[in-house]
């Protein structure tokens, strides 16, 4: 069985690093944002090239606790992705605010910002671009609707930590950067957990009350806030990973390069990487008509696969509503019917890829 992702190979390399530093942690007895919480917060926003780094209990809570600390509430609008998980939506429902999809471009599945523009309107406050499978969002572009409308720009980089955009590093671009450490991620604990990177002093102190029930000294709130604290556990093995995180992204980098040599003349649709990206590859998502029945016959073959995202935001039960009906973003629609993620993580083996290759060859009779 070849699974789409595989974590035991990740912890057999580094078992013996990783039980170390949980065990330093379980003698310290400083659990809760305790040393190792620091030290990772410092390593986390150098990596991703800003001042500060706020850790909080998961990517959800980064993206509700940025989104709260810059003022978004009720009746305000956040212009957002439907082709994304739908924490990426609730957390702007959460606040009292409403999203409002824009469709996607074609190639790298991200936020179009020509949809983005005709969408702002009196009432919209940021815009939450999704740096989608790995794959940076246009943030020229998109940076500069926000300063011509003095607009927030949240990143969601839950997805790509690490990937670049013109050279800098997803997270620094916008007000503020939100990463998931979910077990699967590029930099995946082993639970839940999640920071806020930026280079705002204000907005980092801001999180960091919300996160810990709303005020800086203990017993003394200040503000409505949250217990959304990342632990020192969790910390510790993020801390031993950042160490690889590099490495892993280029392996995966790797892999994505003999997936695109090994199914070159097969009529699937290939991931596409920018000139002006660096792609991390969180997936390796390919597109056909006959999605379906390909992921069946890849399970026949002991393949693992995923599809994200079968249904996009704007057509949940959650969202409906009479201004996006069925064929108001129509990219959005087509691509969900479409996509499907190949094994994909950095102990991906060459014989594994020719082995998804060769299911590939005949399922198409080649």
């Amino acid at each position: 069985m070849i699974p789409v992702f595989d974590l035991k190979m990740q912890y057999a390399a580094i078992e013996q690093e990783i039980d170390a530093a949980i065990k330093e942690v379980l003698l310290s007895t400083q659990f809760i944002l305790g040393p190792a919480v620091r030290e990772l917060e410092q390593r986390v926003a150098a990596h991703c090239e800003c001042k500060y780094g706020v850790a909080v209990a998961s990517g959800t809570d980064a993206l509700r606790l940025t989104l709260i600390a810059l003022g978004i509430g009720p009746g305000d609008e956040v212009i957002t992705t439907p082709f994304t998980f739908i924490a990426t939506a609730n957390v702007i429902s959460h606040c009292g605010a409403n999203p409002v999809f824009v469709d996607i471009e074609p190639k790298m599945y991200n936020l179009d910002p020509k949809g983005v523009e005709a969408a702002i309107t009196p009432r919209t406050k940021a815009i939450l671009p999704v740096h989608l499978y790995g794959h940076p969002a246009d943030m020229d572009s998109i940076m500069a609707l926000a300063e011509r409308y003095k607009l927030f720009v949240v990143e969601d980089c839950a997805q790509a930590i690490g990937a670049r955009y013109k050279g800098q590093r997803v997270g620094s671009l916008g007000h503020g950067g939100c990463l998931s450490f979910y077990p699967t991620k590029n930099l995946g604990a082993y639970g839940d957990g999640g920071m806020v990177v930026t280079n705002d002093a204000l907005l980092a102190e801001k999180i960091d009350i919300l996160r810990r029930q709303g005020g800086k000294k203990k017993y003394h709130a200040e503000v409505p806030g949250f217990n959304s604290r990342l632990d020192s556990l969790q910390a510790a093995i993020l801390g031993v990973k950042l160490h690889y995180l590099d490495s892993w992204n280029e392996r995966r980098r790797l892999a994505a390069r003999r997936y695109n040599e090994l199914l070159a003349d097969l009529p699937v649709i290939k991931p596409w990487e920018s000139p002006d990206a660096y792609h991390v590859y969180h997936q390796y998502t390919i597109r056909t008509p006959e999605r379906d029945r390909l992921a069946a016959h890849l399970k026949g073959c002991d393949i693992g696969t995923m599809i994200y995202y079968p249904l996009p935001l704007h057509r949940q039960k959650l969202y409906v509503n009479p201004g996006y009906t069925e064929g108001r973003l129509p990219i959005s629609e087509a691509i969900s019917r479409e996509v499907l993620s190949l094994p994909m993580y950095p102990e991906l083996t060459e014989a594994q890829q020719q082995q998804v290759a060769q299911a590939f060859w005949e399922f198409y009779g080649r």
